[in-house]
């Protein structure tokens, strides 16, 4: 953890950045695959059937890997901030705050998944056939509740904790073996929906199991101690973790929202389209969250030690990429959404077809500010700046698309719905670069910790 801090603090903060950034990529990359994975076996061994019940439910899955999130990524930017100020002896307080509060977070979902998934997955908008799927798969992933909060404050705190090749190695052996296990649950074995959902929470299994010989290694500073004021440091953690929280669970949120207004003005067809366009969607704000999530580490420790040049520079060079590749998913989403579309409209239908197709066109430049909001979410988060960070994760996340999707959905029915992420972050995009002018000065990037 030293030497990982030392290149942070003093070494090649591009190349270090680089590094953490480039190996959260392929973590959060690999993530979004098994959830495509998910979708991709699901489309084509249930059926749109399948689809449409799978997209219903992922606003659950949103919530819960946002709970992790709110207590990993806030947990653990509390400890990189400890650790870069030379507060060794306290920083594993939040490993053990976090991890306590996600076991007992995980024990109350896994009670709702026993007792009221089919009442949740008809409010979710679920019925008939589609009701019994819909229940089945989140009455099983709501068992495995505790896995993937647990992993995510694994994950969080493993990657500040200067192992973040291992936290990269865990997610990537986690979604393999989902994308492994769907293919037989749902193929050789013919377990439809079941064997979807089971394949899912067995990936945060494996990854926690990778992750856990790290606890018991003389490098590792977590460990599982006393919690001195433990409300304070709880209050520090929220303030943290909350924009990550609202960033996730937001996501569902609104995909639940969506597919509401979608079922008002058109039918299951278009909700299935829509989940189409959601799963490659969520492909790339995973990878911009990768981006956010490499920073971070980098971020955090800078702040601790005052270093306000070293977060400028950190930021500038997550902001190119993240422009970068915003104007790559435009191109690639356009030029192929006929192929994309193609692998889950199993039953050729060209109703969902034509629908994709213009929904991937109004969609998919969302993709151009979104990555730069999402970052200066990241930004003043690390920074201890809460209210910031709480503003433009509420914004992008659901206090602009709400409005906007009743407004444009009124007047332009279908196509308003498809516009309407598109329109909410070029708003946020507005917000952000007042914010980021502000943030970004040496003064208000230094406080004392």
């Amino acid at each position: 953890m030293q030497d990982k801090n030392t290149q942070i603090l003093t070494g090649n903060l591009r190349r270090v950045a680089l590094e953490y950034i480039a190996l959260n990529v392929l973590s959060m990359l690999g993530l979004s695959l098994y959830i495509m994975a998910d979708t991709y076996f699901v489309a084509n061994g249930v059926g749109n059937d399948g689809l449409v019940a799978l997209n219903l439910v992922i606003p659950a899955y949103n919530v819960i890997n946002g709970l992790g999130l709110l207590l990993g990524v806030g947990g653990a930017t509390c400890y990189s901030i400890r650790i870069g100020a030379g507060e060794t002896d306290t920083a594993p307080e939040f490993f053990t705050l976090s991890t306590a509060v996600g076991l007992f977070t995980g024990i109350l979902l896994t009670l709702t998944g026993v007792f009221f998934s089919r009442p949740i997955a008809a409010l979710l908008g679920g019925e008939g056939p589609i009701l019994d799927l819909a229940s089945d798969y989140l009455r099983i992933m709501l068992l495995f509740s505790c896995a993937f909060i647990l992993n995510q404050v694994l994950v969080c705190f493993v990657r500040n904790d200067g192992a973040p090749n291992l936290a990269m190695a865990a997610m990537l052996a986690g979604s393999a073996s989902n994308i492994v296990l769907d293919y037989l649950f749902i193929f050789p074995l013919g377990m439809g929906m079941t064997g979807a959902a089971l394949a899912t929470g067995s990936a945060p299994i494996i990854s926690a199991l990778i992750l856990l010989p790290r606890l018991m290694g003389s490098r590792s500073h977590l460990r599982i101690c006393k919690v001195r004021e433990a409300l304070s440091s709880f209050k520090r953690v929220l303030h943290a973790g909350v924009p990550s929280l609202i960033t996730e669970a937001s996501t569902g949120i609104v995909i639940l929202l969506f597919n509401a207004t979608i079922l008002r003005i058109s039918s299951q067809i278009a909700v299935g389209a829509y989940g189409i366009i959601t799963n490659f969607s969520l492909v790339g704000a995973a990878i911009f969250t990768g981006v956010a999530q490499g920073i971070q580490p980098v971020i955090s420790v800078c702040h601790g030690a005052g270093k306000s040049r070293r977060i400028r520079q950190t930021f500038g060079l997550a902001a190119v990429i993240v422009l970068l590749l915003g104007s790559a998913f435009v191109t690639l989403g356009i030029l192929f959404r006929d192929p994309l579309t193609a692998l889950f409209n199993r039953e050729n239908d060209p109703e969902m077809a034509r629908i994709a197709r213009q929904g991937f066109a109004l969609y998919f430049p969302a993709f151009v500010p979104m990555g730069l909001n999402i970052i200066a979410v990241s930004l003043t988060a690390c920074i201890q700046k809460p209210k910031w960070a709480f503003l433009l994760s509420c914004l992008r996340g659901f206090a602009a698309v709400i409005p906007l999707l009743l407004l444009l959905s009124m007047f332009f029915g279908l196509d308003g719905v498809f516009v309407t992420v598109t329109a909410a972050e070029a708003l946020t995009l507005c917000v952000t670069l007042i914010v980021l002018r502000i943030a970004l000065r040496p003064s208000t990037i230094y406080s004392q910790i």
